[in-house]
């Protein structure tokens, strides 16, 4: 970070228009048209006459066609991009486990850029960790869309609504039941009416993660692999689950809510926990605040249970980019070298605060956000969902923000490097995983649901642990996965 407080997004001071990265300045010929598909968290996407977009192009001499897909919609529109092999020329695939994605992988379907990669300045300034994360048979197939390693989604309590009700900031899961219920059962936003929960319930598993101190399904234990899903943690966290969901601290219907209902139920005022980045929750305090100026969502720096406190490490990426083989090679060095650009300093302010005076003000070094900005929908959320630069602190600040919130979320974020607990899994390949982990996954997921419920009791869980310890292919899934471990670790 520059010496000046400026936004995370910048990483420093704007950069000249010299030294942008190779080939990322504008050459020259008839502008390249590259396609683009990827998602958007604004409350709309930017319109195809977007001034970034013509900013960017007229920087990078092309001519951008860019299909933006709502977070609800991201997955289902990929997968049917990629059933179809009808592909924009840079796609945006959400994770590693998009089991359908990986195949074509590894069938040859996209750009190996490991031979290419080098001569592009920012793209190979990020870090190795990551890009060693999205490698699939030991070669650079994935472009990550970059992000911090702390500072990713996790809890976000109402630090007004703990004040209300006489609570201090919880740490231990003890403590955050009794915040949780204490803001179903104690009018916390003074409003006299019974109307408030105490967790949304989005990504719920995090909670069966603290009970196992895992980032996901796999953890790391005497040097293996051990599949939470069959460990005792996962048992205490769907006991812990169930009984906030027969105390209310749970929407009733958490489980059919999609991610701009979690959102939206936050900036109305209706719950005191939320889950999301230590940036990306400001959307729900300028919500809410415009009901109550006090709401404060705080970013919680770790939660403990009998296995330890954590709190987990972000993967380094939000989204990952792959190039189609039917690109040209010359056009794949072309979407490349626009990538490398908004990479560079100059090209990421672009991308996330638009243009100057337009888009933002400057003052006292300090970067805010301009109406027109709201109404070109140009933020992190948006056009910072395509051109990343790697910034320790890019989940600290978003356009906005007062600067007490800023220096309040960098401090949390280095906390968080304490108690982070990486996914372990990232990047691991297992045959029987890729053909039958989604239905194990499904079974899985709809069991836990009914414990939560109430419509199965735990007994059902157990069993359900058991059938898998027995079943041969499950076993021989935690099998190839550790072999998969071991050949990566052995591969450094």
């Amino acid at each position: 970070m520059a010496a000046s407080v400026l936004s995370a997004c910048s990483g420093g001071a704007p950069a000249s228009t010299t030294g942008t990265g190779t080939g990322a300045a504008a050459d020259s010929g008839p502008p390249t048209e590259i396609s683009i598909f990827t998602e958007f968290s604004t409350p709309e996407p930017p319109a195809a006459d977007n001034p970034v977009t013509k900013e960017f192009e007229k920087r990078t001499n092309t001519k951008l066609t860019i299909t933006w897909a709502s977070p609800n919609a991201w997955e289902e529109k990929q997968n049917v991009m990629l059933a179809s092999g009808d592909m924009p020329d840079l796609m945006k695939i959400k994770d590693m486990k998009q089991t359908q994605a990986i195949t074509m992988i590894k069938q040859g379907a996209f750009w190996d850029l490991t031979p290419y990669l080098k001569d592009y300045k920012n793209l190979s300034a990020y870090p190795q960790e990551i890009m060693d994360s999205v490698k699939v048979n030991g070669k650079q197939y994935i472009l990550p869309s970059v992000r911090p390693l702390h500072g990713s989604s996790f809890f976000n309590i109402r630090q007004d609504w703990l004040d209300n009700v006489g609570l201090k900031m919880p740490h231990t899961m003890d403590e955050f039941y009794t915040a949780l219920k204490a803001f179903v059962d104690k009018d916390p936003d003074k409003n006299g009416k019974a109307d408030t929960y105490g967790y949304n319930g989005k990504n719920w598993e995090k909670v069966i993660d603290i009970f196992n101190k895992s980032n996901g399904k796999w953890k790391l234990q005497d040097g293996k692999l051990v599949d939470t899903d069959l460990e005792q943690g996962t048992r205490d966290g769907l006991i812990y689950l169930n009984k906030m969901y027969k105390d209310k601290i749970l929407p009733e219907d958490f489980v059919a809510m999609k991610t701009t209902d979690f959102e939206n139920m936050a900036k109305a005022g209706k719950v005191g926990v939320q889950m999301d980045t230590t940036e990306g929750v400001f959307r729900a305090t300028e919500g809410a605040q415009k009901l109550d100026p006090k709401a404060d969502f705080v970013a919680m720096t770790y939660l403990e249970s009998a296995a330890g406190k954590m709190v987990p490490t972000g993967s380094g990426f939000a989204g990952l980019y792959v190039i189609p083989k039917k690109v040209p090679e010359a056009k794949m060095k072309k979407i490349l070298a626009l990538m490398d650009y908004g990479a560079s300093e100059e090209g990421f302010e672009l991308a996330c605060y638009g243009l100057k005076d337009i888009h933002f003000t400057v003052v006292d070094g300090f970067k805010t956000a301009t109406e027109q900005a709201v109404k070109d929908s140009v933020s992190q959320s948006s056009f910072g969902k395509i051109f990343e630069r790697f910034d320790p602190y890019l989940w600290a600040y978003r356009v906005g923000m007062p600067k007490a919130t800023f220096e309040r979320n960098k401090k949390i974020i280095d906390e968080r490097g304490n108690y982070g607990v990486p996914d372990v899994s990232i990047g691991l390949m297992s045959d029987i995983d890729l053909k039958m982990g989604p239905d194990f996954k499904k079974k899985m997921d709809d069991m836990k649901v009914k414990v939560i419920m109430g419509k199965e009791p735990i007994e059902s869980w157990d069993a359900m642990v058991k059938m898998y310890k027995a079943d041969a292919n499950y076993m021989k899934m935690i099998d190839e996965f550790n072999k998969s471990y071991q050949d990566r670790k052995n591969s450094k």
